[in-house]
C-alpha cells in the first residue's frame, strides 16, 4: 500500500530526515514543520520505504501538498 505523507498546514520545513530509498518504522518522525515560532512534526504511519520525497529542507509547503510517499512493507506473521 502506498502513504501519500501531506502538509497539515502552511509552513517551512525545518527537519527533513528521510531521504529516497531510506526504510522507516511506524511512528518514526520524519521531518518538522515550522509555522509562526511553532514545530509541527509528521511521522510515517507505517513500516516502509520512502518512495519518493518531494521537498527540501527550508522548501516552504502548502496545506495539503504533498510531501513524500512511503510504500508499505508487511513484517509477515
Amino acid at each position: 500500500m502506498t502513504h501519500k505523507i501531506t502538509a497539515p498546514l502552511d509552513g517551512k520545513v525545518c527537519q527533513l530526515r528521510i531521504k529516497a530509498g531510506d526504510k522507516v518504522e511506524e511512528d518514526e518522525e520524519i521531518l518538522v514543520i515550522e509555522a509562526m515560532k511553532t514545530e509541527t512534526p509528521l511521522f510515517s504511519p507505517c513500516n516502509g520505504v520512502v518512495a519518493d520525497v518531494r521537498i527540501n529542507e527550508e522548501d516552504d509547503v502548502a496545506e495539503k501538498e504533498v510531501l513524500a510517499i512511503i510504500e508499505e512493507k508487511n513484517t509477515g506473521a
